[in-house]
């Protein structure tokens, strides 16, 4: 895919996409997200780049996105001692990668994660609450004796005190985090699933419309667009189902 002109890329993109789907390139190889790109054109205007791609050209590919008018989720949910975190965080920040950063919600790592960040507002910190994979019984058997619902909760007000800029929750726990965060808050949302389409691994799902209703500010929508025959079709069923939000 051409690199140019980026300004025209991200207005044509602009034209169809709606910039609060984020479509995740959860991919084995750089070669295999641009064919995806290619294939979603004007339907998807923002990516997530999870660990999958970061193993190889993650890093790469999210700078060549952005400069092509893109927006980036850098999913990588940072989690380390906090002089690591710090460091990971500025290094990032300096490499005009990505627009939104996930770490994990725990306060050293949140706190580090802004530190990090300085003055380099223009990209997001996200703390991810719960995965979306997880259910009552997978926290009992790791050990927490919080429900989803309870330990969701305080990994929001922490994230809160930590002056990032929102969290990832999942669908069912949307209107919780704006409730508690209010407006400017942002709640990134996985599990989001078209009534069409299967639920995978997600043990806490929603449908776009739903999600958006509870409070999301984004949805994060892979394996229906991404499986489907027709990649950039999905895409753009799930932007009209959006609209009715």
């Amino acid at each position: 895919m051409s690199a140019a002109p980026a300004r025209d890329l991200g207005r044509a993109a602009a034209a169809v996409s709606d910039p609060r789907l984020i479509c995740p390139l959860d991919l084995p190889t750089r070669g295999d997200a641009e064919a995806m790109v290619e294939r979603l054109g004007d339907a998807v205007s923002f990516y997530k780049i999870g660990l999958e791609l970061l193993a190889t050209e993650g890093m790469a590919l999210a700078r060549d996105l952005r400069r092509r008018g893109r927006q980036v989720f850098a999913d990588w949910k940072l989690h380390d001692i906090g002089a690591t975190v710090e460091r990971a965080t500025a290094a990032i920040a300096a490499s005009d990668a990505c627009d939104l950063l996930t770490v994990h919600a725990e306060p050293q790592v949140m706190a580090a994660a802004v530190k990090g960040r300085a003055g380099a507002r223009y990209m997001k910190i996200l703390g991810v609450t719960v995965m979306t994979s997880l259910s009552e019984h997978d926290l009992k058997e790791m050990g927490y004796g919080l429900s989803v619902e309870a330990l969701v909760e305080r990994r929001i007000r922490q994230a809160i005190d930590a002056g990032i800029d929102g969290v990832v929750a999942s669908p069912h726990e949307a209107a919780l985090a704006r409730r508690i965060a209010g407006p400017s808050f942002l709640v990134v949302t996985p599990g989001v699933r078209p009534a069409w389409a299967a639920k995978n691994d997600q043990a806490r799902a929603a449908t776009p419309l739903e999600a958006l209703q509870a409070g999301a500010s984004h949805l994060v929508c892979g394996r229906p667009i991404t499986a489907a025959n027709d990649p950039r079709a999905a895409a753009l069923q799930i932007v009209a189902e959006m609209s009715g939000a």
